[in-house]
């Protein structure tokens, strides 16, 4: 095989997927991605997603360079969540906020195949944490639960937790919050971008102690990235996507931003 040939089938992939992504994007050659404003941690770390630093700026750029554009040619923007899920023309060719997939904003949007699955987390307080509880399901057996009683956190916990205590139930997670807040419960079980939320900003003295593996999570919450209905990049970023969940991108960056960086371990 002569060098150009070598070269050419090596290019072959990037030049596809270059091909698949001309003329659909908003400006010709850019890949434009839109964020929250601001973007909080760990999804972009310091509210500076053009860093590449976070998880879904991180999978933004592997997603971009799948699809044939190098870092100078991806520019970004800022959305609010509710303008963004609305029907109508978009500033952005693709959207990253923790879109979760739902029927109901299929209707009016599109969304690309998922690039995360959330896990369930046990969200606890610093006093929990003192007096012993680990992340491993023997300790977890012996805390107070509590669950808002609509939700598949309620099977989670008798089926896999299984905890001494019957878990008490509430009608919101607010109401969870604030029977942690009073010592009526020691901990609660929600997804992970939820927990990782409640102990930052709900919570003086929250601590995310554990994560439960997605698959072993009843339905999770999926999240995809958020397009204008009809939106001829979808294939390309489908493509691109799909790529990285079988090579095992996606799992890497996953691993990096979501477990190594926020300091939740998994419970096995």
């Amino acid at each position: 095989m002569t060098l150009s040939a070598a070269l050419t089938l090596a290019a072959g992939p990037a030049l596809a997927a270059k091909d698949c992504a001309a003329g659909k994007t908003i400006t010709d050659g850019t890949l434009t991605i839109a964020t929250g404003n601001p973007a909080y941690y760990p999804w972009v770390m310091d509210d500076a997603p053009e860093s590449g630093e976070g998880f879904e700026a991180a999978v933004a750029y592997a997603m971009a360079e799948r699809m044939g554009f190098e870092a100078e040619n991806v520019t970004w923007t800022r959305t609010s969540f509710d303008e963004s899920i609305q029907p109508g023309a978009k500033n952005f060719d693709v959207n990253l906020q923790q879109f979760s997939i739902t029927e109901d904003r299929e209707k009016v949007v599109d969304f690309s195949s998922p690039y995360y699955s959330a896990a369930m987390a046990v969200l606890v307080r610093q006093p929990v944490v003192e007096n012993g509880a680990e992340p491993t399901l023997e300790s977890l057996k012996a805390l107070k639960w509590g669950a808002v009683a609509t939700t598949t956190a309620v099977p989670m916990l008798t089926g896999l937790v299984d905890p001494e205590d019957d878990p008490l139930l509430y009608n919101d997670n607010p109401d969870v919050i604030e029977a942690m807040k009073s010592n009526q419960i020691d901990a609660a079980i929600f997804d992970l971008p939820t927990a990782l939320y409640l102990s930052a900003v709900v919570l003086e003295d929250g601590v995310v102690l554990g994560q439960f593996p997605a698959d072993r999570t009843e339905n999770p919450d999926r999240f995809g990235m958020l397009m204008e209905e009809g939106n001829p990049l979808r294939d390309c970023v489908n493509a691109a996507l799909d790529e990285m969940a079988q090579d095992g991108t996606l799992a890497q960056i996953e691993a990096k931003w979501l477990s190594e960086t926020t300091g939740v371990p998994v419970i096995e």
